[in-house]
């Protein structure tokens, strides 16, 4: 039959050409994996029209399926399935809806295949009511999900029962999903009362939180842990060790969405561990480090001594009459009187410190982080006393004495064995001396120690006996007027002649004798001041510098404000300086104090600015009046660009936060030029002037107070007005 195209074409709104419809819905029809079809709704779904797909799809072609030539649809679907497929299509057909079902159907080589089909009832061209639809072939995807969620079952199974913890968590350190082991293993009763209860693994689950992070390094470093071990808390405060392995789960761009794992508990093994490294590294009677792990301890001494250019001190200690009460009261006594020893050079040391046990009554103490020779010395002291003191045995009390023999790093030795043999020959040079005292390896040492014992015991009979003047510096502004002096101690001793603040002073400080001497200093510097402020047109202010032992007592404020009533010197005319020590202590008391002070009237001054690592975030916390620049500064100043900056920077500073800036230090005037150039308020140095005697203060004040300026100029800085 012959058919006009103007018939069966139109023009396409899509193209400028025309559209033969009828072959394009042809082609797509048969070309589509599935079969598209039209049947009636009868009792065996009488085909009228099928797609080629229905070849692939059943096995039976087109001629064969229509009008039921060969077979009926009824008869392909699979038997079991029939009910369900014609109820499900029944309903849809009688709500006029679209409808959608999964069922099985057999194809002509007898294969079971699932097919998913969709279709609806519509009137055809006479008005009769037909089904159109297409059905596809399934059945490698319901394979995939059936695998699948078998999978997912044994997986659950394995995830419910397994033995060991098994985790998902989040990056931020959530749980997503846990176990009943898991939920066992920290105490919990359940998984969920385990999410619920660790919302933040890193600071509720380790014991150190920083094992968290160091988990998520490893993450993003490696992808997984392997043998992750930590210590954590259960759910009642108990400790555990465990040992996680897990890897991060990513997505198909490489994010990381989750880390999932494992976790044994591992506490016996550790236990069992510990026990063993215990046994080999500890002496079994004092349970102290034996000679094994002293080495490894001294080898890590070392390399911290080296790393922060302090001291690192091996003491040899050998007991004074221990083979006497071994021999008499036998050796029960003996490890008695060891064990008790031991337990008093504990507390002898700071828990970085190390005492070890050799054998014997012999033992050694590894000091850490001295940058002195007399704070050594201070420690062996007491360590001479704590052994010393009385012990009972038996039933009866003995006196047992020490000789100490002291090596110390670098200078006696750079390895384990030389700083022991050295001490230990030091031992046997205190025993030689009469016993129960200490001796260095080196002579020098040894003269150290001599002289700091016999200015200790000098210094007490000066604060004794008065001995001490107090001297005074002026500080003058950028016209060299002086506007302050800072008040410090000199001590002439009558047999050692004049002894520098740098050897008095830390000796001061650790004995305690700080207390009396500050006292002094401020009585005589109040008294000064009051005498010269009635005297002055314009008001002088006196500095003294407060020690932190002196600072960080409870009763500081009171003291010094009972002194300035004594002297009757009103506070706004006193400066008192303080160091960086003070500031790195607890920072609630410092803040009370330094507010009482401020509200006693006094001003405050941190001394030695920028010697320290937090000073500038000292200037924020505290209320601080003054920043004295340290002399390492102001030193080179005029011929090193670096140090320039770096006293520029700090001038502009104290200048932003309104803080007064004070040099110290000042040797030449080239400095005190590029200082006052840069704005800085107050000076204070030997070009100005060295402390004087209260006399030659009083004298330079009456005089004008003005400091006379060198002849000429020596810098190219230029002169303020």
């Amino acid at each position: 039959m012959s058919v006009h195209p103007a018939r069966i074409r139109r023009t396409s709104l899509l193209s400028t050409g025309e559209l033969d419809r009828a072959r394009v819905l042809d082609t797509l029809v048969n070309n589509l994996d599935g079969m598209a079809y039209r049947c009636l709704h009868d009792a065996s779904w009488r085909m009228i029209f099928v797609s080629q797909g229905c070849l692939a799809l059943t096995g039976y072609g087109p001629v064969e399926l229509v009008q039921n030539a060969t077979i009926s649809w009824e008869d392909i679907t699979h038997p079991l399935d029939r009910p369900r497929v014609r109820g499900q299509i029944d309903a849809a057909v009688r709500s006029g809806q679209r409808f959608t079902v999964d069922y099985r159907i057999t194809t002509q080589a007898g294969q079971i295949k699932w097919v998913h089909e969709r279709g609806i009832a519509v009137p055809d061209e006479q008005g009769e009511l037909v089904i159109e639809g297409f059905i596809e072939d399934v059945t490698a995807q319901r394979e995939m999900a059936q695998a699948q969620k078998e999978a997912e079952l044994r997986y659950r199974s394995i995830f419910e029962h397994a033995s060991e913890g098994i985790f998902q968590t989040s990056i931020d350190g959530r749980y997503l999903a846990a176990n009943p082991a898991l939920a066992r293993l920290y105490g919990y009763a359940s998984p969920a009362a385990l999410m619920a209860g660790l919302d933040d693994i890193g600071t509720q689950l380790y014991v150190r939180s920083s094992q968290r992070e160091r988990f998520r390094q490893l993450m993003a470093q490696q992808g997984e842990v392997l043998n992750f071990e930590s210590e954590v808390y259960r759910q009642d405060g108990t400790r555990i060790w465990i040992s996680e392995n897990a890897h991060a789960v990513r997505d198909s761009e490489g994010q990381t969405l989750y880390y999932e794992g494992t976790v044994q508990d591992i506490s016996e093994r550790k236990r069992h561990q510990e026990e063993l490294e215990r046994q080999a590294n500890h002496d079994m009677l004092t349970g102290l480090p034996n000679r094994i792990l002293l080495d490894d301890r001294v080898e890590q001494g070392i390399a911290r001594a080296s790393r922060l250019g302090y001291y690192l001190t091996v003491v040899f200690i050998d007991l004074d009459n221990f083979k006497f009460i071994n021999d008499s009261l036998g050796h029960g006594a003996g490890d008695e009187l060891l064990k008790e020893i031991a337990n008093r050079l504990r507390h002898c040391v700071r828990t970085s410190d190390t005492v070890a046990r050799l054998g014997g009554d012999e033992f050694v103490l590894l000091l850490g982080d001295h940058f002195r020779a007399s704070t050594v010395i201070s420690q062996l002291r007491r360590v001479l006393a704590e052994i010393g003191r009385p012990v009972m045995l038996s039933g009866r009390e003995f006196h047992v004495g020490a000789s100490l023999g002291v090596a110390m790093y670098p200078a006696d030795g750079e390895d384990p064995a030389s700083l022991l043999k050295h001490a230990d020959t030091a031992m046997y040079a205190a025993k030689n001396r009469g016993r129960n005292n200490f001796q260095f390896f080196t002579s020098e040492l040894n003269r150290v120690a001599d002289e700091r014992l016999n200015l200790e015991a000098a210094l007490r009979q000066a604060i004794e006996r008065d001995e001490f003047e107090v001297h005074y510096q002026p500080k003058v502004d950028h016209r060299r007027r002086i506007v302050g002096v800072e008040a410090l101690a000199r001590w002439t001793h009558p047999e050692y002649g004049p002894i520098s603040p740098d050897r008095f002073i830390p000796i001061a400080e650790e004995t305690g004798l700080i207390v009396p001497l500050t006292t002094i200093i401020l009585r005589r510097a109040f008294a000064a001041a009051r005498d010269w402020n009635r005297r002055l047109p314009t008001p002088l202010h006196v500095a003294v510098n407060l020690s932190p032992r002196l600072f960080l007592s409870g009763d500081i404020v009171a003291h010094v404000a009972s002194l300035l009533e004594e002297a009757q010197l009103p506070s706004s005319l006193v400066e008192l300086e303080i160091t960086e020590t003070v500031f790195m202590g607890d920072s609630d008391s410092v803040v009370a104090t330094l507010g009482d002070f401020k509200a006693l009237g006094v001003q405050l001054a941190m001394d030695d600015f920028g010697t320290g690592y937090s000073a500038l975030s000292y200037l924020r916390r505290f209320p601080l009046d003054i920043i004295k620049i340290d002399r390492s500064l102001v030193t080179g100043i005029e011929h090193e660009e670096e140090v320039a900056m770096i006293a520029r920077a700090v001038i502009s500073l104290g200048q932003s936060l309104r803080k007064t800036v004070v040099a110290e230090g000042v040797e030449n005037q080239a400095q005190f030029d590029f200082l006052r150039y840069q704005g800085c308020h107050e000076f204070q140095g030997y070009l100005l002037s060295r402390p004087l005697p209260q006399a030659e203060m009083t004298r330079l004040l009456q005089a004008g107070g003005v400091l006379a300026a060198p002849a000429r100029p020596a810098s190219g800085f230029a002169p303020l007005a």
